[in-house]
Parts: C-alpha cells; sequence; structure tokens
C-alpha cells in the first residue's frame, strides 16, 4: 500500500509539474496510454494521479476521447491577478516583524541566478525561486489560509508565466521590488511593505498580460506566433 501511494505521488507530481510548465500545453488532448507510455505507470497509478488532477481542476475527463489539459483562457488570468493584488500585500503588511530578513535575502539572490540551459528551463527555474520569495512572506504572515490560497495561485501563476513567455520566447524580469520590499521588512515599515507589494504585482500583471493577450484567443485558443525580436 505504501508503494502503491508512493508511486502514485510520483505520478501526479510528474504529470502536475508538466502540466504547470507547459510542457503539456493548455487545451490539448491526453489519453490514458499515452500517459503510461510517456511516465513508465501503470494503468491505477495514472487514474489515481489523474483523478488528483482533475480535483484541482488541472485536467478534464472528455469521455471516448480520454483527459483535457485545462485550457488557460483571458478571464482565468485577469482573476488571478485580481486575487494576487490583494491578497500579498496583505501578507506582507501582516509579515513585518516577523518575516527571516537572511532568508529573503536568499531566495532573492535565487532569483537572479541564470542557467545554461532552454529558455523554458531557465523560466522554470526563475518562477521558482520567485514562488519561494513569495511564500517565505506569506508563510511569516502566521495566516494558512492565506498561505494555502496564495500557494495555489502561485502555482497557476507559473503556468500563466510559462505560457505566455515560453511562446513569446522571452523570459520574465523582476527589477528591484524584491530588494525594495526586503528594505521596508528591514525598517519594519507596514505601509510600504503593503504599497510595494502591490505595485511589484501590477507591473508583473502589465508584463505577463501583454504577453498572454498575444498568446491567446478569448476561448483559451492559442493564436499563431510570429517570430519577434527580443530585447534583454
Amino acid at each position: 500500500m505504501t508503494e502503491s501511494l508512493s508511486l502514485g505521488d510520483r505520478a501526479y507530481h510528474a504529470i502536475r509539474r508538466d502540466i504547470l510548465t507547459c510542457r503539456m500545453m493548455p487545451g490539448s488532448l491526453v489519453t490514458e496510454s499515452e500517459l503510461m507510455e510517456r511516465y513508465q505507470l501503470g494503468k491505477s497509478t495514472c487514474r489515481l494521479a489523474l483523478a488528483r488532477l482533475s480535483h484541482e481542476y488541472l485536467v478534464e475527463s472528455r469521455p471516448r476521447k480520454g483527459y483535457r489539459i485545462a485550457p488557460i483562457t483571458l478571464q482565468d488570468v485577469e482573476e488571478i491577478f485580481t486575487l494576487r493584488v490583494q491578497l500579498e500585500p496583505l501578507a506582507a503588511r501582516l509579515a513585518v516583524g516577523k518575516v527571516d530578513i537572511d532568508l529573503l535575502r536568499q531566495l532573492e539572490a535565487d532569483c537572479r541566478v541564470e542557467v545554461a540551459a532552454p529558455l523554458s528551463t531557465r523560466i522554470d527555474v526563475f518562477m521558482n525561486a520567485n514562488k519561494r520569495f513569495h511564500l517565505a512572506i506569506a508563510e511569516a504572515a502566521g495566516n494558512q489560509h492565506l498561505l494555502r490560497t496564495l500557494s495555489t495561485l502561485m502555482d497557476e501563476m507559473a503556468r500563466l508565466v510559462a505560457l505566455g513567455f515560453n511562446v513569446q520566447r522571452t523570459k520574465p524580469e523582476i527589477r528591484h521590488d524584491h530588494n525594495a520590499m526586503i528594505d521596508a521588512f528591514i525598517e519594519g515599515d507596514r505601509k510600504r511593505v503593503e504599497f510595494i507589494a502591490r505595485r511589484h504585482i501590477e507591473t508583473f500583471q502589465a508584463m505577463t498580460l501583454e504577453k498572454i493577450y498575444a498568446t491567446l484567443t478569448s476561448d483559451g485558443t492559442l493564436l499563431p506566433v510570429q517570430e519577434r525580436r527580443v530585447f534583454s
């Protein structure tokens, strides 16, 4: 039983990772047999993973066709950012005087790490480090419901970024907001921390929406992508 659960967990996390990083594209159809071959899974293990992913609305069962990877719509994008811009400034304000400054500095440095890898991998590395930075603040806030909600939003955010930035062939950049937030935490300035957190989300929202709008139609269908010059 323990081994079965372990295999199910590994299958779930592997498929989930590929959905969140858009290695499995939103709206695409997959079958159990394809997933079993791709991830070297038995039928029961595959179904267990798919049941968990369905519960998280990351896949949708399509009778006689298999499973559809949950599409991303423009409404999804707007709703995710609407929640983040309300909840993250709150988490930041609650974390003042509680958050580990040395930890934030290390996580901010991790966001700057450049790896010699394909663009998709570099985006994954950045988004994972960025998620850890923001969740460290939410965890310090001491509200478990807030932490769980933001963790879910950050996962959904990762999929938006993977789709928009990968398809548009560029990497997201964060300028100075993390360090400015750290300085405000050190000063114990709740208003400034809250202001920077809100500005940070709004800036990233504009950056991401530009890429998403260039990638999706209103119903989540991918638009054809033209070659673009990317300036670093």
